[in-house]
């Protein structure tokens, strides 16, 4: 049975941590959380669990984490995961919570360090490429928007339990001097905020925290974690890989700098990019033509080539006028969202299935998850990395999707393309 336990809070972060145990060689299953039911899970190195449940409310992500962890395999794991947002977004304290309560344990580690996509923790204060997070772009993040900087603030207005954290100068002071401000720290406090300047301060917490019964925070530190627990396993293997013609679907509901940034890239490379006019959603007769209308755009680009991609309005006046139109009907911003990504993935379910493609890139969180929901995805498998905690997977249930999802903030300019390219590989 597993080794390591995970539950993430979305599909895109599922399958972030996921690529950091699969690319290390540990078979990593990601399954969606059923509401409690029984799940048959294969067996496996790694099991990921996504609750889908960011956008909750603290009660339903509280339960959801909960009853995610009682329904999950026992014996032989040896680390629990919770894999949140790296800039702290969503139902952080309430899903921590869940985690040791579910446990019956007191103490977890927080490590939301991610130097490869430009996240840091420094005296407990959190940077985004730089510069603190009230100052970075996730402060105006329509659902989630992130007014603090220090970690510890965050947490601590989310949880009645105690917040407290361990600072770089003791990592330069060694191992055993980490090992020893841990063990005070189980005394001291519930959860224990760790500083990350860099992957070297990853690599040296994974060599004293591999051990550690729960861990909580970013995808990052599971890479260092997966190499640790690799070698003990020693269940590396090697697979051929083949190019073959396939048919790709994009589909992108962020609004984010960075999947503006990579659909701006596509439409440069002389792909087929088409816009879903989101202010089109709010009367059902409009709607339906506009969607008739992406899709026929959609069935005319496939004459000629083999990728194409669907995104929402992302330009910012675009998005302000979508919202004012949003509010003139009484509909939030959270509500928005979600019709937004309902429509895009009611046209990718429609056009997958039109023309039997299995090759999928959705950017996005709450888009990946709308359209896992539609095709009915249960489970899938971590295959290979795309880029840092960007992988490609596969689902377990037939017809097997091979997919790409991706967070909104995350990847290159050139990641759709490369995403392309990576998920026409087949195995021979």
């Amino acid at each position: 049975m597993p080794y390591t336990v995970v539950i993430a809070d979305d599909v895109t972060g599922a399958n972030d941590i996921g690529i950091m145990y699969a690319g290390a060689g540990l078979d990593t299953y990601v399954y969606s959380f059923c509401d409690g039911r029984e799940q048959d899970y294969r067996q496996c190195d790694v099991l990921v669990v996504d609750t889908d449940s960011r956008f909750d409310t603290r009660d339903t992500a509280y339960r959801k984490v909960y009853e995610a962890l009682k329904g999950a395999p026992r014996d032989g794991v040896r680390q629990y995961i919770n894999k949140q947002c790296s800039v702290f977004r969503g139902n952080i304290g309430a899903e921590f919570d869940a985690m040791l309560d579910a446990l019956s344990e007191e103490f977890a580690v927080v490590v939301l360090g991610f130097p490869d996509n430009g996240r840091t923790t420094v005296d407990g204060i959190h940077y985004v490429f730089g510069t603190p997070l009230a100052e970075s772009q996730f402060a105006r993040d329509p659902v989630h928007p992130m007014t603090k900087s220090s970690l510890m603030e965050i947490l601590q207005e989310q949880t009645h339990r105690t917040v407290g954290r361990i600072g770089f100068e003791v990592y330069d002071k060694g191992t055993e001097a980490l090992e020893k401000a841990l063990r005070k720290a189980r005394s001291d406090m519930n959860y224990c905020i760790m500083d990350v300047r860099d992957n070297a301060d990853l690599q040296m917490l994974a060599e004293v925290l591999q051990g550690e019964r729960i861990i909580c925070g970013s995808s990052a530190l599971s890479k260092y974690l997966a190499c640790i627990a690799a070698q003990k396993r020693m269940r590396l293997d090697t697979k051929k890989s083949v190019q073959r013609k396939q048919k790709v679907f994009c589909i992108a509901g962020s609004l984010t700098p960075q999947t503006i940034g990579q659909t701006d890239y596509i439409r440069e490379q002389g792909f087929a990019v088409i816009e879903l006019d989101t202010t089109r959603l709010f009367e059902e007769t409009q709607c339906q033509e506009e969607c008739r209308r992406i899709f026929r755009e959609i069935e005319a680009a496939y004459q000629t080539q083999d990728f194409v991609m669907i995104h929402s309005m992302n330009r910012p006046e675009q998005v302000a006028e979508t919202k004012a139109l949003a509010d003139s009907y009484g509909i939030g911003n959270t509500k928005v969202s979600t019709m937004v990504s309902g429509a895009l993935s009611g046209i990718a379910a429609s056009v997958i299935g039109t023309y039997c493609i299995r090759r999928v890139i959705v950017c996005g969180g709450d888009t990946s998850a709308s359209l896992c929901a539609r095709l009915g995805i249960r489970g899938m498998k971590v295959l290979s990395e795309i880029e840092s905690g960007l992988p490609t997977c596969e689902s377990v249930e037939e017809p097997h999707y091979r997919m790409a999802l991706k967070s909104g903030s995350f990847g290159s300019r050139e990641f759709i393309e490369k995403a392309k390219e990576k998920l026409c590989l087949e195995e021979e």
